[in-house]
C-alpha cells in the first residue's frame, strides 16, 4: 500500500486528478465492492474528496476486485521491503486494517485507517498502534506481543538495519518499554498506560509510532 500513499503525496501538490470527477464518482459505484460514497467518506476521514479520488484509483489499481485479501496484501508490500522479510508484519498490519475480522480489506477500511495514521491526532494514532500491537484484541499488550511486533519489524527492516541487530537486541527493546509503560508492574500494558508512556517520552513516541516510518 505504500504506493498509494505515496501516490497521494504526490499528486495532490504536483498536479490535479487528469479525469473528470464525475467519472470518478460513476466507478466508485460501480466496483464489485462499492465503497462509501465520496461524500460519506469525506465527512468520516480528514481527506478531501479530491484526495480521496486519489486514493481510490490508487487502490483500485492493485486491487481491481475492490478487496484485497491478505496474501495479495503481503505481495504488495513485500515488493517495498526486498531485502528483508516482510511476511509477518504485513500480517500484523493487514489484521489491523481488517476491523471486520473478516479476511479481507475493503476500500473504506483501507482509508479509515489511513486517515488516523496520516491526519489523526497524536492519542488517535498512538490508539491505533496500540491495537496494532494488541494482537489478540483482548484490550491489553503483553510481552510476547510487543516482542512479535518488534520482530516482524526487524525482519522487514534486514539488512538495511545498522547497526547490524543481534539476537537478544529486539528483547532489550521490549524490557526497556515494558519498564516505562507498565506502571503497575501487572505484566500488561493498558491503552491509557501506552498512550501516557509514549506522551511522556520522545523517544518512545518515534519508536512505538513506526507504522509511519514503514508504510
Amino acid at each position: 500500500m505504500g504506493a498509494v500513499v505515496g501516490t497521494l503525496t504526490m499528486q495532490t501538490k504536483q498536479r490535479r486528478p487528469s479525469r473528470d470527477k464525475t467519472d470518478d464518482e460513476l466507478e466508485m459505484t460501480t466496483v464489485c465492492h462499492r465503497p462509501e460514497g465520496l461524500e460519506q467518506l469525506e465527512a468520516q476521514t480528514n481527506f478531501t474528496k479530491q484526495e480521496l479520488q486519489i486514493l481510490y484509483r490508487g487502490f483500485k489499481s492493485e486491487c481491481p476486485s475492490g478487496v484485497v485479501n491478505e496474501e495479495t496484501f503481503k505481495h504488495i508490500y513485500a515488493q517495498f521491503f526486498p531485502h528483508g522479510d516482510a511476511s509477518m508484519y504485513a500480517h500484523y498490519l493487514f489484521n489491523a486494517f481488517d476491523t471486520t475480522n473478516n479476511g479481507s480489506i475493503k476500500f473504506k477500511d483501507f482509508v479509515m485507517g489511513l486517515s488516523i495514521l496520516l491526519r489523526g491526532t497524536l492519542r488517535e494514532k498512538l490508539e491505533w498502534t496500540f491495537h496494532l500491537y494488541d494482537i489478540n484484541s483482548d484490550g491489553y499488550i503483553n510481552r510476547e506481543e510487543m516482542t512479535e511486533i518488534v520482530r516482524a519489524i526487524y525482519d522487514m527492516m534486514g539488512k538495511y538495519t545498522y547497526p547490524a541487530i543481534k539476537g537478544d537486541v529486539p528483547q532489550q527493546h521490549v524490557d526497556a518499554f515494558f519498564q516505562k509503560m507498565d506502571k503497575n508492574k501487572d505484566g500488561v500494558v493498558t491503552m491509557e498506560e501506552f498512550v501516557m508512556a509514549c506522551q511522556k517520552d520522545e523517544n518512545m513516541m518515534r519508536s512505538m509510532q513506526l507504522f509511519e516510518n514503514v508504510m
